[in-house]
């Protein structure tokens, strides 16, 4: 089946997500990290989107972003990734593909799922049993949204603002944000949402978006049409 071309309206927040190939270990330390955030910035700016939540992983890596112009995300995706992979073939003395295939999205609804979404990615490291507090992970923007560390790369969406009329007070909801558990069903919902390159949200929503957009963004019927005679 052919798969669909890649769908970015502008103003609408999309999960990323890019793996290494085969799973393959993408980062080998600090500098790679490093490496990555700085492009990462520089190429947000460039092609103006903004980044509002991230994590980098060894194996992956997961972005929250709003395009704020047409194709933004995939002009924005394409030159990290390349620039990204020739630094990577000459620091480790390699040659070939590093990431699995393009890079998969969901678009994702503000109210009720935006935070829930950005939650979820920062909340990777401590599903992974690599810390216990999310605070202990450099590579993921929580101590930004959470603790006010500066990030110039960072660029709070209008549902994060929401949460307070100061920048301590925003902080201090958002950690407490954290103390509830994301349940199971949400997680899958999100994970398949981005996997299949589908939207998360309500149901009213994503007829939203298909009606003005033309472009599904939910899975296909399976199964005879209704009307159609045995």
């Amino acid at each position: 089946m052919a798969r669909l071309p890649r769908f970015c309206p502008m103003g609408v927040a999309q999960h990323l997500i890019q793996r290494g190939n085969n799973r393959q270990v993408c980062f080998g330390g600090d500098e790679d990290f490093s490496a990555y955030a700085y492009w990462l910035k520089e190429y947000s700016q460039k092609f103006s989107v903004d980044i509002h939540a991230w994590v980098f992983m060894t194996n992956h890596v997961h972005l929250l972003v709003t395009p704020n112009k047409a194709d933004g995300v995939s002009l924005l995706m394409q030159a990290l990734g390349r620039r990204y992979v020739r630094y990577f073939n000459f620091t480790y003395k390699r040659t070939g593909t590093l990431w699995e295939g393009r890079f998969k999205s969901s678009l994702v609804q503000n109210e009720n799922y935006l935070l829930t979404c950005q939650r979820y990615i920062e909340l990777n490291p401590v599903r992974a049993n690599m810390v216990t507090d999310p605070a202990d992970y450099l590579w993921s923007s929580y101590s930004c949204n959470a603790l006010g560390v500066d990030a110039k790369m960072c660029s709070p969406h209008r549902e994060y603002l929401r949460l307070g009329s100061s920048a301590a007070e925003r902080q201090e909801v958002y950690r407490g944000l954290f103390v509830a558990h994301i349940d199971g069903p949400m997680i899958q919902s999100i994970r398949n949402a981005a996997n299949k390159g589908m939207a998360l949200g309500s149901d009213r929503f994503k007829e939203e978006i298909e009606a003005l957009h033309g472009r599904r963004v939910r899975p296909a019927t399976m199964g005879r049409p209704k009307n159609e005679k045995v």
